[in-house]
């Protein structure tokens, strides 16, 4: 039994199950567009269905024999770690960030237009555009 092993199964609980959701959750989108691409050729119900499901199993396997390869494992546990570091910014100044990069677009934006509309006229009034 050792390749149903977890390795380290107290470390990096949240990296290896949000990575193996978000790969089982690609690959049932892909297991659903084969399902439609099979029911197309006329397939019969039970391959239509068994194949894609056999896939989504292996696919399963497969994530779980990743996600507690050593190197893979380690990997993941140390992203994990780094994350809590990470002084994470309050919902106050995301807000406030938001507001001010908006308002610096909407200002530059006007800036332009009316370096724009300046250059335009300039060049109507001495005859280089028509």
């Amino acid at each position: 039994m050792h390749g149903t092993r977890i390795y380290k199964p107290t470390q990096g609980k949240y990296t290896r199950v949000t990575t193996a959701v978000a790969v089982l959750v690609m690959g049932c989108w892909g297991c659903y567009a084969l399902t439609e691409k099979l029911g197309g050729y006329g397939v019969g119900t039970y391959l239509r269905f068994g194949i894609p499901l056999a896939v989504l199993v292996l696919l399963g396997l497969g994530v779980f024999w990743v996600v507690n390869r050593p190197r893979i494992a380690d990997f993941l546990i140390a992203t994990e770690g780094e994350m809590k570091k990470v002084s994470w910014s309050s919902k106050k100044e995301v807000i406030g960030s938001t507001k001010v990069v908006i308002v610096t677009t909407f200002i530059l934006a006007a800036l332009l237009f009316l370096v724009d509309f300046v250059f335009a006229t300039m060049f109507r009034l001495i005859g280089v555009t028509g």
